[in-house]
Formats: C-alpha cells, structure tokens, sequence
C-alpha cells in the first residue's frame, strides 16, 4: 500500500462516483486489541459459567468449553459487524468501518466470510499474515476481505455542503419534528449521508431510468437504518424523501424561541 491516506473510488451502475478514505494498518490494529479485550471480557464470563457445571460433569463442560470459545470468538465479529453495518466496537472507537468493495450493501455472507478467514490472517502469530496483506494491497485488504469483497474505511465527519442545494422540492415534515432528526443523526452513518448527499447534488447529471433507480436504492438503506414512522415515508418518491433525510441531516437542528419557554414577569 504505497503513499499517505489512500482513497477508495467507487463508481455506481447509475454513473455516481464517490470516494471512501480507506483505513490503515494501525488503526485496524489497534480497532482489533480493541475487539480483543471485549472478547476476552466475554470469555471470562463465559468461563465462570463453565466452572459451575465443571464438577457435576467435567467431560461435558470441557465440550461446552472448547465450542463456546470458538462460538464467542468468530460470532463476536459477525454478530457485531451485521447489526452496527460494519462496525465492532473496536471499530466504531477507532472511527473505521467495513464496507463491500463495490460500494453495495454489505451481506450476511460476506460478513461471516471474512471473519471465518481471520483466522488465517492471524497466521503465525500476531496477524503477520493480515498484516502483511493489508500492507501490499493496493486497497488495505487483508485475506478475509479480499475473500469477502469488502474493505475497511475510515468514519469521517461530512463536511457540510450548499444548503440551498438540498432544499426539498415540497415541505419537508421531517423538519417540523426534533425527536425524528435527532434519531437521523445518531443512527445513519456519516458514509451513508455522503452517499445520499451526493446522490442528490449529482441528480440533474444522471439519466431518468439511472436516477429513478438509485434513489431507490438509497430509499431503501435509508428507511431501513432509520426507521421513520410510515407517514414520513409512504406518500413521497423515493428521491423526494431522501433529499427530506439529506436536508435534515445536515442542517442545523431547530432551536426552540426563547420566548417559548419564558414567561413574562408578572
């Protein structure tokens, strides 16, 4: 992996290009002693537990052992990695993220791929092998992403682009409702944002059939990470919702007058 902070440019079937800063060899090192801790916390419950079946049946709890240790070590990375869309706490500590290498959703399959072949990069000792990989591809693939498909990218902040731009052809009822901005902004990853960002400044340069099914697609990811009561979601394009979630994301959220909340003297 040669020069300083590679980039990832991915380029959709509908014409959209976008770029992702890959993460490096140390921060996914240092994402794993994270990962690595928690597991370890989580074994040691695990082995409490053990030892109180240890001296009615100590056959059984040495089976129940050696299987809970395998379970809990892989089932910790791809449990994680599926429900917080690419992130374990390491991860979402260190600010980095797995996504599919062609810029789709990221799969069950994929997911459970590369974390069953991480035991391969861990080979000698000490993820020399990962590391090794990580180090001479071009793209920061370790053997279990190359395997999966996916790579490993860093979580930045969006910058916070013309919002004149993003003003929704109709009224935007998101606007008028604190509680559901606030739920856009704690669960809809900022490299989900960049994307619908994009996809909306770009809009005028794509053709219909392209536009139409793009902004389908990102409909799609955005309802299902956000979860929006139906009534915000149901009676508009799907282009028109994701400019609504676009322009409420990225907005400054609305502040209550003062004079709502102070009475007058009396």
């Amino acid at each position: 992996m040669n020069g300083a902070a590679p980039r990832l440019e991915i380029r959709t079937p509908e014409g959209v290009t976008f770029a992702l800063p890959l993460a490096g060899p140390v921060s996914r090192m240092l994402a794993w002693l994270v990962d690595l801790a928690a597991i370890t916390a989580i074994l040691v419950l695990f082995d409490r537990l053990i030892a109180l079946i240890r001296p009615l049946a100590p056959d059984t709890a040495a089976a129940v052992r050696f299987v809970g240790i395998f379970v809990l070590s892989v089932g910790y990375g791809i449990v994680l990695e599926w429900r917080w869309r690419g992130e374990t706490i390491g991860k979402r500590v260190l600010r980095i993220r797995v996504v599919d290498r062609r810029g789709l959703r990221l799969s069950r399959e994929q997911v459970v791929l590369r974390n069953l072949l991480r035991a391969v990069d861990q080979l000698p000792l000490f993820h020399l092998v990962g590391g090794a990989a990580v180090w001479l591809s071009p793209v920061a693939q370790r053997l279990g992403d190359i395997g999966a498909n996916t790579v490993v990218v860093r979580v930045a902040d969006p910058a916070v682009p013309d919002l004149d731009r993003l003003a929704p052809e109709r009224f935007n009822s998101l606007r008028e409702r604190p509680d559901l901005e606030a739920r856009l902004r704690r669960w809809l990853p900022p490299a989900a944002a960049v994307v619908a960002l994009r996809a909306v400044l770009r809009r005028e340069e794509m053709e219909a059939e392209a536009r139409a099914a793009l902004f389908a697609e990102i409909a799609a990811d955005l309802r299902q990470i956000c979860r929006l009561p139906r009534e915000h979601t149901a009676v508009i394009s799907d282009e028109q919702f994701v400019r609504n979630v676009v322009d409420s994301y990225f907005r400054a959220p609305r502040r209550p007058h003062p004079s709502a909340s102070v009475s007058p003297n009396r």
